[in-house]
């Protein structure tokens, strides 16, 4: 599936659509007059994919942040429909509802059964205030522990997609444990005895992340960003400007790349050129193939070993050494 039509043009792909455009404009003229202009359209074909290496592979982290809040960049369910099959989708945390803005349920990755959760954003108003733009609620992550745990019973590895702003912040998600939930989370997450492969798609951000973030590996989509906050909120701490959100990004080190090199994830894994928001199929493909390596790789771990791993893993971050 191409996604050509977007709903929102960045300023540094304009000059990429702009040629898109032209090119689809003169194969409707070509096949209406029949006219050939082939050579035409092959010459401007080899241009946009030229500029579009340029651009991509030259982008700040604030265009990374652009990115990965895409509003055509394909979400958890998206994924969920491309690299699994049987999937069941289950509900309820069974204390007090359902959250939509948390995706979770049992499926099938080729020969692997496992429990796949990850958030979730809506792609129109309605459908955003339906999934509270990807925000949970504390049932969301107390919905995502009782799928985990459920795993854990049938020896099911489990696999957690990231892509919120954060954790609602609600008064009624604060009434009802929204940081209780999220610690719970992260105690059971670090000694559940199956495999976990964490996975960023889009956005990342603070305690939001986290709850569903504890694992044996983490892989980060290359055109992400993972931080414990947003770069205009640390804008808006430092210097009082949201404005000033794009310097935030720079400093805060909260690209795949930067992530790599510090020692917060453990693989990038590469979007179709421009974005996975320009071929989903694409980018569902490749993340298919990083999924299944990890888990032929994570299910010959023995389980006492792979959870002493997962913890020493999580104590190591943020270990300062003097020089």
């Amino acid at each position: 599936m191409l996604k050509k039509n977007f709903r929102m043009i960045l300023d540094f792909e304009k000059p990429i659509v702009e040629l898109e455009k032209k090119i689809a404009e003169m194969e409707e003229y070509a096949r209406e007059t029949g006219v050939d202009l082939s050579e035409d359209i092959q010459r401007l074909q080899k241009k946009v994919e030229g500029l579009r290496k340029d651009v991509y592979q030259k982008l700040t982290p604030w265009q990374r942040v652009q990115l990965a809040r895409h509003p055509d960049r394909p979400y958890t369910l998206d994924y969920i429909q491309r690299i699994t099959q049987d999937f069941l989708e289950l509900h309820g945390d069974r204390y007090f509802a359902d959250d939509p803005a948390m995706i979770a349920g049992i499926g099938r990755i080729d020969d692997f059964r496992v429990a796949i959760i990850g958030h979730q954003k809506g792609r129109d108003v309605k459908e955003n205030l339906y999934r509270n733009f990807g925000m949970s609620n504390p049932e969301g992550y107390r919905k995502a522990l009782r799928i985990m745990q459920l795993a854990a019973k049938m020896n099911m590895p489990v696999i957690t997609f990231i892509d919120t702003p954060g954790a609602y912040p609600g008064i009624g998600a604060e009434e009802r444990g929204q940081a209780e939930a999220i610690a719970k989370n992260l105690r059971e997450m670090s000694r559940l005895p199956v495999p976990i492969i964490i996975t960023i798609i889009g956005e990342g951000a603070s305690g939001g992340a986290l709850g569903i973030g504890v694992g044996d590996v983490i892989l980060m989509m290359e055109n992400c960003w993972y931080s414990v906050i947003s770069p205009e909120g640390c804008a808006a701490i430092l210097w009082r400007d949201n404005a000033k959100a794009p310097q935030a990004a720079e400093a805060m080190k909260l690209t795949a790349p930067d992530l790599l090199e510090l020692g917060i994830i453990d693989k990038i894994i590469p979007e179709p050129d421009g974005g996975a928001h320009w071929d989903w199929d694409a980018a569902a493909s490749t993340l298919k193939k990083y999924l299944l390596e990890e888990l032929r790789r994570l299910v010959q771990i023995p389980t006492d070993e792979l959870v002493a791993k997962r913890v020493e893993k999580f104590s190591k971050m943020g270990y300062w050494k003097e020089a």
